[in-house]
């Protein structure tokens, strides 16, 4: 017996491989600061948790819809239209194991052999792969540092091509933390208002962590003409501190939606019924923490920005929101360590901080734009001050 072809197109995430590594690393009782889990480091809220206990001692331990439950829908309706100004249907809305199974779930429900995927780079280590794993073919257009790690229209419309079914779209970013203003989703827009046969899929898990009073919008808010072919796609786990509840969420097309649920009447089934109900109280209940939380996370961005900045050889833009850094280091491939290894990559540069400097980052290749690396500071002030100190001192021993 032999792993099936679609399974062999693809490859473990490599993120987790790195969170895996750093909790093998502490318990060998190594002091490694891991900056590689893509995940708050805050508690799921107290009011949450106490409507996933409710839950359970309420007897809602039972199957559900496939898709979600009607509250859910419905509490998921009302968030679209308070926070985003989109106005959705309960047959519009899909609920999923997390977003990752809602893109899986869009990508097998659509993409045929030689079917196009539109991906900006650096892109979230998934969206490739999901593609591969559909048999569809992702098209990466790099978006460098030089452009703040964002897609230009001209580069969009120049990928585009007859074979194109979908572009992705994630803003804020996974791995930079770049986010769309509403001038440039417009101009996005209109390219894709001449392209009828695409489809977008819009990716906003990190909507509500933006910085620096960052007007947070999404592309079928701004152009109304896309809203029929556009997947939106939110979820609670990072916004709400939620990961591990496992809820992803999205609304489109009915007969989009439809054909999710079918897929995924064959595959998962309902999302968790616990996590379901305290996902209505997330998204119903009292949002003011969502602005504490980002103010958090802004203070900690400016402290990364900052000492990275000061790092030898090292250049960290600026993010508009999300929880990570992209910082590149273009100036120091091809210089070596203080043992005399060379620096060829950005997979080398990585493996020498976890090794001399104790410090987890995930390489840019993961994300497909090197040489860089992905830093997320969820943690705290100490540790993110401490992993920068020590990132500082080990460029400082590059030759």
């Amino acid at each position: 017996m032999q792993p099936s072809a679609a399974l062999n197109r693809i490859k473990p995430s490599p993120t987790l491989a790195i969170t895996t590594r750093v909790a093998e690393l502490k318990a060998e009782g190594v002091d490694v600061i891991g900056l590689g889990a893509g995940e708050p480091d805050f508690d799921t809220p107290e009011f949450i948790k106490d409507a996933g206990i409710k839950a359970i001692r309420d007897g809602k331990t039972k199957y559900t819809n496939v898709d979600g439950t009607p509250e859910l829908k419905d509490a998921v309706v009302a968030k679209f239209k308070r926070d985003n100004g989109l106005s959705y249907e309960r047959n519009q809305i899909t609920i999923n194991a997390g977003g990752k199974h809602t893109l899986f779930n869009a990508m097998v429900a659509t993409l045929d052999a030689g079917d196009e995927v539109v991906i900006p780079a650096p892109y979230w280590v998934s969206y490739p792969d999901v593609v591969l794993f559909a048999n569809g073919t992702p098209v990466f257009v790099a978006a460098g540092a030089e452009q703040n790690y964002k897609l230009r229209p001209e580069q969009l419309d120049a990928a585009i091509t007859p074979r194109t079914k979908w572009v992705i779209l994630n803003s804020p970013s996974n791995p930079t933390g770049a986010a769309y203003s509403r001038a440039e989703l417009t101009a996005l827009g209109e390219v894709l208002e001449r392209h009828p046969h695409v489809w977008i899929f819009a990716d906003d898990m990190y909507e509500h962590i933006v910085f620096d009073d960052f007007e947070f919008t999404t592309i079928a808010q701004v152009c109304p003409s896309l809203y029929d072919r556009t997947l939106t796609a939110n979820g609670c786990s990072k916004a709400y501190a939620m990961t591990g509840w496992r809820i992803g969420f999205a609304a489109g097309a009915p007969w989009l939606i439809k054909a999710m649920s079918k897929l995924q009447s064959q595959s998962t089934s309902n999302p968790c019924s616990i996590a379901q109900a305290a996902s209505v109280a997330a998204l119903t209940g009292d949002q003011a923490f969502l602005k504490d939380n980002a103010a958090l996370f802004q203070s900690r961005r400016d402290l990364v920005v900052s000492m990275l900045n000061q790092a030898n050889g090292i250049t960290c833009p600026r993010p508009e929101g999300a929880f990570y850094v992209y910082p590149e280091f273009s100036a120091l491939i091809g210089k070596s360590t203080p043992n005399g290894k060379v620096i060829a990559t950005d997979e080398d540069f990585v493996a020498y901080l976890l090794d001399d400097a104790k410090v987890a980052a995930v390489q840019g290749a993961a994300f497909g734009l090197s040489p860089a690396m992905r830093i997320s500071y969820a943690t705290s002030d100490d540790l993110l001050r401490e992993a920068c100190e020590r990132i500082q001192a080990a460029c400082a021993n590059i030759r």
